[in-house]
């Protein structure tokens, strides 16, 4: 059965997610198989050629050459260009005034990756590269607006790990930046692309991923039904839901470049941006959202028959720029765990 491992991790590269997954599940999984928070930004070849700033922990600079960025910047690289910006924590300020840096190239994009390991730094060095357009050790003229472009992947304000509780996630990240950014700047933080989790195009790719997949297999019908499984009501079963309203309206011919207004997901994620629309055709029907008890949501007594039963969460976690829709985070199914979900979605094909 084709399938794709869709993850809001980005501070790996796929292989290495492949191998984890590979030894967890005793089976398989290629590469190709592993969708990351960042994967879809292979297709936005119009960055690949400018000089990006790249912020996150892990192996930012090869993933970000891997998906076809040819000029990088890491912010460890930029904070070592100009030691006089990052000023928090005393112990790594300059002793002496350091000669002035020559020869830094102009930042021209920002791509957040991931939550960084010392926040107030990145915090600080993206908004500089904002502020200055690109040239973070200029005396500060007029603030550009618009300003520079930037893309943001993974937008989860929680994840869950080993504590009790959730822990943060790059969305709490990205909160901090908007807030930050507003309140010096009083005007709104905009985004290239948001992508990852909930986003349109990243389920949209998944989907591409599927079909290639099934093509390779040598699968002769049409797919028509995708099932996602997800432990996080904000993340995972809001953006299947979303993907499964993108599906009903292109079928009705109401949507010519990916989501309306009313669905929601912001403008810069359309299908012809991504050149996807020539790679997919329209034979996928729907995508069924299946919540399981094992992570960020977890439902206390047995899991109910009637999914009515189950409380919606009032409070939105999702991104600023995702309109809330209590209905989108209310999943077609719920069961306990990822076994169920893979018997569910067998017994709703037929399938023995």
């Amino acid at each position: 059965v084709p399938v794709v491992f869709l993850t809001n991790a980005g501070n790996c590269l796929r292989s290495a997610k492949a191998r984890e997954l590979s030894q967890a599940l005793g089976l398989q999984v290629s590469p190709e198989q592993v969708i990351l928070s960042h994967s879809p930004l292979r297709l936005f070849t119009q960055f690949h050629q400018k000089c990006m700033l790249v912020a996150g922990q892990g192996p930012v600079e090869e993933n970000a050459q891997n998906l076809g960025f040819k000029h990088v910047v890491t912010i460890e690289a930029l904070r070592k260009a100009y030691p006089l910006l990052d000023m928090v924590d005393q112990s790594r300020r300059p002793k002496e005034l350091p000669p002035p840096t020559t020869g830094f190239p102009t930042i021209e994009g920002v791509i957040l990756f991931g939550e960084p390991v010392r926040w107030e730094t990145s915090l600080q060095l993206i908004i500089d590269v904002l502020l200055s357009n690109g040239n973070p050790g200029a005396e500060l003229q007029d603030i550009p607006y618009p300003h520079l472009p930037v893309l943001a992947c993974n937008m989860d304000l929680l994840w869950m790990a080993e504590a009790k509780m959730p822990r943060f996630g790059h969305g709490t990240f990205l909160l901090c930046l908007e807030n930050i950014y507003k309140k010096v700047t009083g005007r709104e933080l905009k985004y290239e692309a948001l992508i990852g989790k909930p986003s349109t195009v990243t389920y949209r790719y998944a989907e591409y991923l599927i079909k290639q997949q099934a093509e390779t297999q040598g699968w002769k019908s049409p797919i028509r039904r995708l099932y996602a499984v997800g432990d996080n009501p904000m993340s995972d079963i809001y953006g299947a839901n979303l993907y499964n309203n993108y599906l009903k309206s292109a079928h009705q011919n109401q949507v010519q470049a990916g989501v309306k207004r009313s669905l929601q997901a912001t403008s810069p994620q359309t299908e012809d941006h991504l050149g996807l629309r020539k790679d997919c055709n329209n034979s996928v029907e729907s995508c069924k959202s299946i919540l399981v008890c094992t992570g960020v949501y977890r439902h206390n007594a047995d899991v109910p028959s009637n999914r009515e039963e189950c409380t919606t969460e009032t409070v939105f976690h999702g991104h600023r720029d995702f309109c809330f829709d209590p209905s989108l985070v209310e999943a077609s199914y719920i069961v306990q765990d990822v076994n169920d979900a893979v018997q569910l979605a067998f017994r709703k094909e037929n399938w023995s």
